[in-house]
């Protein structure tokens, strides 16, 4: 029996997380853990885990910091990165943190348990999306990936202000995809978390105040 944890902050996506593992007879939902700081707690209670899906988006203690702790305190327990992020610097944020897998929540149940079985057998499994943008990150020099650290501007990252200039040039969230070669829905949630940050309630508010204090042009 296979032994996984949850670490997934939206009660119904963790629902949907638990329907998918409900249908294999060799996975069993040990616990699922609504931010960073839960799943460490239960994790101190029950640490014989042996796969945990890592949310990266969450309070308290986001996927990347716990990946982190995980690693360091619990180096057996693999971990799988299941998120909508699909953007670069979450990847190497991700990877080096520790996740040894990275996968797309829009994954179906059969390849969610693919990906858990790979990683137990010594794989890295991966979206193909996000194994071709982990082979580019791959193949960019040392000194262009250290670039990829964002600048502390609101406490936006470097990806959030792209998305921030593609919305001041009037684009819309598919168009701002395709162009930063990202989901729709990782547009979606980049301009949820600028929102958050920059204390403002519509795209007219974040443009305004990211063209004064000179975030973009």
């Amino acid at each position: 029996m296979i032994k996984i944890a949850v670490a997934e902050d939206n009660t119904f996506l963790a629902e949907a997380i638990r329907e998918k593992i409900s249908f294999f007879s060799d996975l069993k939902l040990k616990f699922i853990g609504f931010n960073g700081e839960d799943l460490l707690r239960q994790l101190q209670i029950e640490p014989l885990i042996d796969v945990i899906l890592m949310d990266i988006e969450m309070p308290k203690l986001n996927g990347i910091e716990t990946t982190y702790r995980v690693k360091q305190k619990f180096p057996h327990i693999k971990i799988i990165m299941l998120t909508v992020f699909d953007d670069e610097e979450s990847i190497f944020k991700a990877i080096q943190a520790g996740a040894d897998g990275y996968l797309l929540k829009d994954e179906n149940a059969g390849q969610l348990h693919a990906g858990i079985l790979e990683i137990l057998n010594g794989g890295a499994p991966m979206s193909p999306s996000i194994a071709l943008k982990a082979l580019r990150l791959l193949r960019q020099p040392v000194e262009k990936r250290s670039d990829s650290v964002p600048p502390k501007v609101f406490g936006l990252t470097k990806r959030e202000i792209d998305v921030l200039e593609q919305l001041s040039k009037g684009l819309i969230n598919r168009e701002i995809g395709i162009n930063l070669s990202i989901s729709t829905g990782t547009v979606r949630k980049h301009i949820e978390n600028i929102y958050h940050k920059l204390q403002v309630h519509n795209k007219i508010e974040a443009i305004s105040l990211a063209q004064k204090e000179r975030i973009i042009g």
